[in-house]
C-alpha cells in the first residue's frame, strides 16, 4: 500500500516554516507583503482546472506567513523559531499521528503487503501549444508527484485530454520545475 510523508499543503508549509526561521520580524513581514503581492498576481492568471494550482499555493503561503506574524509579535519573538510557534509544532504532530494512521489504515489484516512511504514533490509543468500562435499563453500545471519522470506522465496525459483548445491538439512541454519542496530542501 501506498503512504504519502508529505502532502502538498504540508510542502507548502514546510517551505514557509524553513524560510522563515531565522527571520525577524521586519523580515517577515516583508515577506507577508511580498507573499501579497505574488498572491495578487497569480489570481489575476489563467485558473488551472486543478486543486493544487499556483494560486492555492500562493495563497497558502501567505496565509502562512500572516500567520508566523502574529505568532512572533504576540510572543515577541526577535526571531521566528519553529519550535517556538505552538503550532507549528502541533503541525508536526499532525503530520505524524496522519502517517501513522495512513500506515495502519494500508495494513493489511493478514500482514501481508508492504507500506511503501512515498516522498512526492510538487512540480510545476509548462507546455505550449506545437503550432502557438503568437501571444498566445503558455498552459501551466502543477502535479504532485514522485518523481518529474511522472508528473511530466501525468501533464502529457492531461494535455492531451485539452487538445480541443487548440487546432492540432498538441502541446510541447517547454519546462518542469520542481517547487515544493524547494531542490535541496527535506530530501
Amino acid at each position: 500500500m501506498l503512504v504519502y510523508e508529505y502532502l502538498p499543503y504540508e510542502l507548502a508549509r514546510l517551505d514557509v516554516l524553513g524560510q522563515a526561521t531565522g527571520l525577524d520580524l521586519n523580515q517577515v513581514m516583508e515577506r507577508v507583503r511580498l507573499a501579497a503581492i505574488r498572491e495578487t498576481l497569480v489570481s489575476a492568471g489563467p485558473d488551472e482546472p486543478h486543486a493544487l494550482s499556483e494560486v492555492w499555493i500562493a495563497s497558502f503561503q501567505h496565509s502562512q506567513w500572516r500567520r508566523i506574524a502574529c505568532v512572533m509579535a504576540e510572543q515577541r519573538m526577535s526571531v521566528y523559531k519553529p519550535s517556538e510557534d505552538r503550532r507549528a509544532v502541533r503541525y508536526d504532530d499532525e503530520r505524524l499521528q496522519r502517517l501513522e494512521k495512513d500506515c495502519a489504515d494500508a495494513g493489511q489484516p493478514d500482514g501481508q503487503g508492504p507500506i511503501e512511504r512515498l516522498r512526492h514533490r510538487v512540480y510545476r509543468i509548462t507546455a505550449r501549444p506545437a503550432a502557438a500562435l503568437a501571444g498566445e499563453q503558455p498552459l501551466v500545471r502543477h502535479y504532485f508527484a514522485g518523481s518529474e519522470a511522472a508528473a511530466v506522465g501525468h501533464a502529457q496525459r492531461s494535455f492531451s485530454r485539452q487538445s480541443g483548445t487548440n487546432e492540432n491538439g498538441e502541446y510541447r512541454i517547454v519546462s518542469v520545475e520542481q517547487i515544493l519542496p524547494r531542490p535541496g530542501e527535506f530530501f
